[in-house]
Order: C-alpha cells, then sequence, then structure tokens
C-alpha cells in the first residue's frame, strides 16, 4: 500500500466564488490532517482568503505572464517540482491544469469530478434534485486521495479586528452591520437594482448597510444608493481585499446574489441571503453551511426553465428579472428575521 501524500498541490486558479469554495475545505483538511503540508496554486490576488490556515501556502499562478501558454506552464511545472509536492488534488479540471498535470507526470493526481452530465439534466429539465454541492466535490477529491473529511461540524475563524482605515469608513459602529453585494457577473443573476435600492433604504433606517462590488460603474451605482443616509456606507474600491474581509467577517449577515461575496461570506462563518435569478441551488453553488431556506428563489410557476444555465449566462430575454419575482418585503423580512 502507498504511503499517504505529505505535501499536496491545491489547483483552483478562478473564479473569485470558485475559489473561496475551497476556503472550508482546506480548513476543515488543516483541523482533521494536521501533519500535511498544501500548496494552493492559484491567483496571487486570492491569497488573503487562505490567510490563517496553519499548514497552507500559496503559490502565485501567473496565468497571463511568466506561466501563459504551454511553455509557461512547462516552468510553473519545474517550479512546482522543487516544492517537494508528492500529490495533486485538481479542484479546477479544465485544459490549462490538465497540460499542467502532464508535465508533473509521475505525482498521485486526482481531480474534480464537476458533475457535467447532470448538472446538464437539471438546465434540460430532465431532472429538478439537489446535485452533490461544490463543496462536496472537493472535498471527494481529497477523500480520494486517502483522506476522508468530516464536513458536519466546521469552525470559523475570530472576528476580525478592524483597523483605523476602516474604522473611519465605518463611522459609529453601535448599529448591527448587513453587508449587500447587489452585483453579479451576468444580469440574469441579479436582483433588479430600483428593488434593490428599495431593501437597501428601507433597512437601513434600523441597520447600518455596507455596500460591496467592484468596477467603476458598479461603485458609481453603490456611491448614489450610500448618498441617500448617512447609515448606507459603500466600501468598494475604498479597501484592500484584506481590509474588505476583515469588514465581512464583522457583519450579522450578507445579502448576496449567487455570486463570490456570498462565498466570502460564508468561508468566514457569516450568515447569508442570497437571491437567486435564473441559477438555482440544486446546482450546487449555494454558499456553505448556510440553512436552505436562507435562499430566496424566483418564482418557478413564473419562470419553469429556472435554471436556465449553471452559471446564469443563458436565459431567454424576458427571464432576465426573473429575480422581481422575489418580494422587497421578502428580502426585508427574512434579512431581519436573520438578525
Amino acid at each position: 500500500m502507498s504511503k499517504p501524500p505529505k505535501h499536496i498541490l491545491v489547483i483552483r486558479l478562478s473564479a473569485m466564488g470558485d475559489v473561496a469554495m475551497t476556503v472550508p475545505i482546506l480548513r476543515a483538511f488543516t483541523q482533521q490532517f494536521p501533519d500535511v503540508k498544501i500548496t494552493v496554486l492559484t491567483r496571487a490576488f486570492f491569497s488573503p482568503f487562505f490567510r490563517n490556515l496553519p499548514n497552507v501556502t500559496v503559490f502565485p499562478a501567473e496565468v497571463n505572464g511568466k506561466h501563459k501558454g504551454i511553455f509557461g506552464l512547462y516552468k510553473l511545472s519545474k517550479g512546482l517540482k522543487k516544492l517537494g509536492i508528492d500529490a495533486v488534488a485538481d479542484l479546477h479540471n479544465v485544459l490549462r491544469t490538465n497540460i499542467l498535470k502532464t508535465f508533473l507526470f509521475g505525482i498521485k493526481t486526482i481531480q474534480i469530478d464537476k458533475g457535467r452530465a447532470e448538472k446538464k439534466a437539471l438546465i434540460l429539465g430532465e431532472i429538478f434534485q439537489q446535485l452533490k454541492t461544490t463543496h462536496q466535490r472537493y472535498a471527494d477529491v481529497f477523500e480520494a486521495l486517502g483522506f476522508k473529511l468530516n464536513l458536519s461540524n466546521p469552525t470559523f475563524p475570530e472576528k476580525a479586528i478592524l483597523n483605523e482605515n476602516i474604522k473611519a469608513l465605518l463611522g459609529n459602529n453601535s448599529k448591527k452591520l448587513i453587508g449587500i453585494a447587489p452585483f453579479a457577473a451576468h444580469e440574469g443573476k441579479m436582483y433588479p437594482l430600483d428593488l434593490m435600492k428599495t431593501v437597501i433604504e428601507t433597512l437601513s433606517t434600523d441597520y447600518k448597510v455596507v455596500l460591496f462590488g467592484g468596477g467603476k460603474k458598479e461603485i458609481e451605482t453603490l456611491n448614489t444608493f450610500a448618498a441617500t443616509s448617512e447609515n448606507i456606507i459603500n466600501v468598494a474600491g475604498k479597501l484592500q481585499l484584506e481590509e474588505e474581509l476583515d469588514v465581512i467577517s464583522n457583519l450579522d449577515v450578507m445579502l448576496s446574489m449567487d455570486s463570490g461575496n456570498a462565498h466570502l461570506a460564508a468561508m468566514l462563518g457569516v450568515k447569508v441571503v442570497t437571491i437567486w435569478g435564473v441559477t438555482h441551488p440544486f446546482s450546487g453553488f449555494a454558499p456553505f453551511n448556510q440553512p436552505k431556506d436562507y435562499a430566496l428563489l424566483s418564482d418557478r410557476n413564473k419562470f419553469p426553465k429556472i435554471p436556465t444555465s449553471v452559471y446564469g449566462n443563458k436565459y431567454p430575454e424576458n427571464y432576465k428579472e426573473a429575480s422581481s419575482s422575489i418580494s422587497p418585503e421578502t428580502v426585508i423580512a427574512k434579512v431581519r428575521a436573520i438578525i
């Protein structure tokens, strides 16, 4: 019988939410197998996700720079081999990672089964049931390497201590903190902004609302929301990623779309309410360790083709605002109930 690995290379290059979803799995791993070293191959930008995880180091992948193309991946493989890794957990399983693994020939490798066939059946309406979660798919990779993980009783980091820069931005902090991240990569995943404005303004009468987003256009929109009340703070574009994670860890609840911010909050043990447009939790992308009723779903009687795609990038034109079938009152009531 071969010896269990002592140093595992974990590959997950992008996207933000998918990388964040690895964190609860790696936290469980480091607690249950404290003698095994882990190196995470991911974008340098995501390094702060893995802070405070013992025995976990990040190796930055520069896939648009020195690690670009086949020769770049060959160079990357040489750098990785020097680390003394004896197993590879490929949590990404795309062309780039498969090429890289051929250069790591001779090292035991397990890759994620993304369940493409059953996801396709879900999108085509052939089935409508909960598929295996992405978190469980990640855990399955480690089990195949000989490490069976128990995810049933997760632990999370302590709330971060906020620095003076953040305190100045948030102002007097006696009210409960609600994070709201209104944006997603695709419009079909977003709650209509006029309805979201109602949610934000109503909640800001009793709570402090902290807005998250990125990109010039999003920041402009969030600034207009924040201008209506001193209880609405837009942190987008004003903080480093580490600082943004510190703020998220101090939230009482996060309200997010089916998008990256939901997974950032969940990996830090924050309660997360999600709004689902043309996607659905059944595809396996719900945030970690959240009760089912924290997911607010569009009306499938009105929009029976939901989920129209796994990532929310494909949908009939009249499905674009499917999430408007969830009333602002429903969203507000759910957040209030949790707080």
